[in-house]
């Protein structure tokens, strides 16, 4: 069992960890026809959109209530109120998702109460899902922020529990912050080959899957419709991915009865093969032959990979559900976890982490202990390069942000076929740090044939 310590440090140097309301964002891109409106300054939302466009390549409609010095003395209820009229009469969304920041935080206003007074007298907004999730900077991380917007969402827009029956064997997917499209694309053909319905919440396969509409749309196009946002009461089994998605898994279930599952990863043999296991469970059905095709695939791609993994020492530095998942894998193809650092101590899963400790810091922190015990091979986002070229040892990019590399929402990492493609990565990395021996680096060849030549044997015999 890892023991997880905090680091003493009085400051962050190369953070880690992305803001809280960011996470909440991100998971109000996963509604359809949505708008994410940060409740802060225009700083908040600026330094927020820039990372989300260079992670995604995307257009992201982040929207801000612009709180300026007037209005963080006095309140940001007005501008609130003038965000929220706007960008309804100009984008027409159908859901708004608001996320506060810590500027309006610290200074204790009653948020909801303003935003229920709003919605009150203002009829401009009936027509508009509008839900609001507290998430301070101070607070948390990508992770938190995340977890509180889909427990927002399943408070305010899910039908509590009554009598309407679903036509098909619905499912529940709650899918973490660290799912990419493609992740999320898998585990729909998952779920769908045991002749399951899934609806996900959130669906960023469908907003940030890189699709192009024929006309300009304002809002998110694709993810979760809020009437099957509405629905997921009826389904028969909720899955959750991530301990960070064990509240809003448990609230769906007070508020629906519908029984659910959390699953800490689905990267690796045995994580995938609980999610089929529990799929073969819910439908009644044998896993069909494509899904065993796949994990035939996984099996051969593990004979082939391990030899590049075993005895490596590896160093992670990641949200926690993301660093347990990452340290499963590695661990489960014999690497050794030498450095582990995490954004937050926010899951209890840190401490099964297979190291001897858990680091809560930042990236300098990831760097010293990776220096520290050499360390093979760096597992970060992209914030973590400089850290790799210092280091001189090469640096495999997960979580967010990555900007220096195309394609990260189509990289699929979970399941059989997205493990089998992290140990072909991962296996390349190693492979391409290897390097053509020359004679010349044999120095030693001429010192043995002499000393065996006086030992009285011949040259012939050498």
């Amino acid at each position: 069992m890892a023991e997880v310590v905090h680091s003493r440090k009085s400051l962050a140097t190369n953070p880690l960890k992305a803001s809280t309301p960011l996470g909440a964002a991100l998971a109000y891109l996963g509604v359809a026809g949505s708008v994410p409106l940060l409740h802060g300054s225009q700083g908040c939302t600026s330094f927020a959109l820039v990372l989300t466009v260079r992670h995604t390549k995307e257009a992201i409609p982040l929207q801000t209530t612009a709180i300026d010095e007037v209005a963080t003395i006095m309140g940001g209820a007005e501008n609130l109120e003038e965000a929220l009229l706007n960008l309804t009469k100009r984008m027409k969304p159908r859901f708004i998702g608001v996320a506060t920041t810590a500027l309006v935080e610290t200074r204790g206003e009653d948020i909801k109460g303003d935003l229920k007074l709003i919605l009150e007298r203002r009829s401009e907004l009936k027509d508009v899902k509008i839900v609001l999730a507290k998430t301070p900077d101070f607070e948390g991380a990508l992770e938190d922020g995340w977890s509180r917007a889909v427990t927002a969402i399943v408070d305010d827009l899910v039908e509590p529990a009554g009598t309407a029956v679903s036509l098909y064997q619905q499912v529940n997917i709650l899918p973490g912050v660290h799912q990419t499209a493609a992740d999320i694309e898998w585990i729909v053909e998952a779920v769908e080959s045991f002749g399951l319905l899934p609806v996900v919440l959130p669906d960023v396969s469908g907003s940030l899957d890189g699709t192009v509409p024929e006309n300009y749309i304002p809002t998110t196009f694709g993810g979760t419709s809020v009437d099957a946002i509405a629905r997921m009461g009826r389904a028969v089994h909720s899955i959750a991915v991530g301990e960070h998605m064990r509240e809003p898994a448990e609230r769906l279930t007070m508020k629906t009865g519908v029984p659910h599952t959390v699953l800490p990863s689905l990267t690796g043999l045995g994580p995938s093969d609980d999610f089929v296991a529990l799929l073969t469970k819910i439908s009644g059905r044998p896993a069909p032959p494509r899904l065993r095709r796949q994990r035939s695939q996984l099996l051969d791609a593990m004979l082939d990979g391990h030899f590049h993994f075993g005895s490596k020492r590896i160093a992670i530095g990641a949200d926690p559900d993301l660093l347990t998942t990452l340290a499963g894998f590695f661990s489960s193809m014999g690497a050794d976890i030498v450095s582990a650092v995490a954004s937050t101590d926010n899951s209890p899963l840190l401490a099964s982490v297979p190291t001897a400790r858990v680091v809560v810091g930042d990236l300098q922190d990831l760097e010293d202990s990776a220096a520290a015990r050499q360390a093979d091979l760096l597992v970060t986002h992209s914030h973590g390069r400089q850290a790799s070229e210092r280091l001189g040892i090469p640096l495999l990019r997960v979580g967010f942000p990555i900007f220096d590399r195309l394609g990260t929402l189509h990289r699929c990492t979970v399941g059989y076929r997205g493990t089998r493609n992290l140990i072909f990565e991962v296996a390349n990395i190693v492979l391409a740090g290897l390097h053509a021996h020359r004679p010349e680096d044999f120095t030693h060849a001429k010192p043995i044939i002499e000393e065996t030549h006086h030992a009285g044997a011949t040259p012939a015999s050498c």
